[in-house]
């Protein structure tokens, strides 16, 4: 039976659990502090309810670690991050860390509450947040942050380190929602013109962009045997990735659902011939320097070509030209806004997308549907005020 003691403004919680090899009795302990605006009833029921979740743990073997948080995530980071997670994601997770360990690495596991996570993850969307802009911290890297916090006490509980994961009870300030920068048909029209007149690699690449949707690790990892040139279709069953410890390497796409096929206007599978054309001519004049990789886009020698290139590429384009840049990742969005203002319904939209889900396609693109459907609205209103007569003026 857990006891309990009122020390200050926490209570103190503990539980026998018996004796040990020298007839010691083992005693763990727990400290509980309320909430400043809980009522005395709320802290009691609370109170309660911790006694019982503590005393339960301890009964099935549960004992506290002193351990504290930096110690144990770099532990995570080796025993489960690293052969389970995708290398981006490990990657992207390691670089974390110093924000995280700095906020609550020092504290020991058992100790952390969630009032302490909330107040890092409050922080994070404060001015001056980010280094090297001075501003907040976008809403998407602060979910990383209490991922990574989250994820790594997951495992605590599961390894019999801590009894439950504070994380649960945090909650992400809302903040301002950016809206998606696409370009306008206008805009998209002249970066088409423009580009006609660079080299065919960049144009394939970015008419492609355009008509699929397709991410920059899908892009970079289409091979010639994806291209099925008969039937004017393309297939994503792989993505190109970097990282700074393996460099340029192959993996598998994003889900499952990510492995789609779409097919193509005659005009891109012409300039795609044309391209494949070039190539072999590239392959030859290179001889035995050629690295046969089946890669579309790639290096001058045939290696695959660096994740950062298209960027980079399409930034000093769009410098030259006067043009909005708006990443990589905006031809992704403007594919998908021609879809929905073109009336396809969400299913298929989320297919042609690769999204593991619909949802996932609603949630990111909420906006953009909100629209379409507004559109709708109108449009059965506009229809229905025509076809009313007008009055009879008598």
């Amino acid at each position: 039976m857990a006891t309990i003691q009122k020390r200050g403004s926490s209570y103190l919680i503990r539980v026998s659990c018996g004796y040990d090899v020298k007839g010691k009795q083992v005693i763990q302990s727990m400290t509980w502090k309320p909430d400043e605006k809980m009522t005395a009833k709320q802290i009691e029921k609370e109170l309660n309810r911790q006694a019982v979740m503590f005393e339960d743990a301890c009964m099935k073997g549960f004992q506290v670690k002193a351990v504290k948080f930096e110690a144990f995530c770099e532990e995570w980071f080796e025993e489960y991050a690293k052969p389970n997670l995708r290398n981006t994601t490990y990657e992207r997770l390691l670089q974390l860390r110093g924000r995280v360990y700095a906020a609550i690495g020092h504290l020991r596991m058992d100790k952390i509450t969630p009032r302490q996570i909330q107040a890092f993850v409050n922080g994070l969307s404060k001015e001056g947040a980010n280094e090297r802009t001075g501003k907040p911290l976008a809403p998407k890297t602060i979910r990383h942050n209490l991922s990574l916090i989250s994820d790594v006490f997951t495992y605590a509980v599961k390894m019999g380190v801590v009894a439950d994961n504070p994380c649960a009870k945090v909650t992400i300030p809302k903040g301002e929602q950016k809206e998606k920068q696409i370009y306008t048909p206008a805009e998209v029209e002249r970066f088409l013109t423009l580009l006609n007149a660079e080299p065919l690699k960049y144009r394939t690449f970015f008419n492609l962009m355009i008509y699929s949707g397709f991410r920059r690790g899908e892009m970079l990892g289409l091979e010639w045997k994806d291209v099925d040139f008969e039937n004017n279709i393309i297939s994503i069953r792989r993505t190109s990735c970097y990282t700074a410890a393996k460099g340029v390497y192959t993996d598998t796409t994003k889900t499952k659902k990510s492995q789609r096929t779409l097919k193509f206007p005659q005009e891109i599978m012409d300039m795609l011939k044309e391209y494949k054309a070039e190539q072999d001519e590239q392959a030859l004049n290179c001889g035995d320097k050629w690295v046969e990789t089946d890669r579309l886009y790639v290096k001058w020698n045939g290696e695959p070509m660096q994740n950062g290139t298209p960027y980079f590429w399409l930034n000093e384009f769009c410098d030259k030209h006067n043009l909005p840049f708006y990443g990589l990742h905006s031809f992704r969005h403007l594919f998908a806004s021609l879809l929905v203002n073109s009336g396809v319904d969400i299913v298929t939209v989320s297919g042609a997308l690769g999204h593991s889900t619909v949802s996932t396609t609603s949630n990111v693109y909420c906006h953009m549907l909100q629209e379409a459907q507004a559109k709708v609205s109108d449009a059965v209103s506009n229809a229905l005020n025509f076809n009313k007569k007008e009055p009879k003026v008598s």
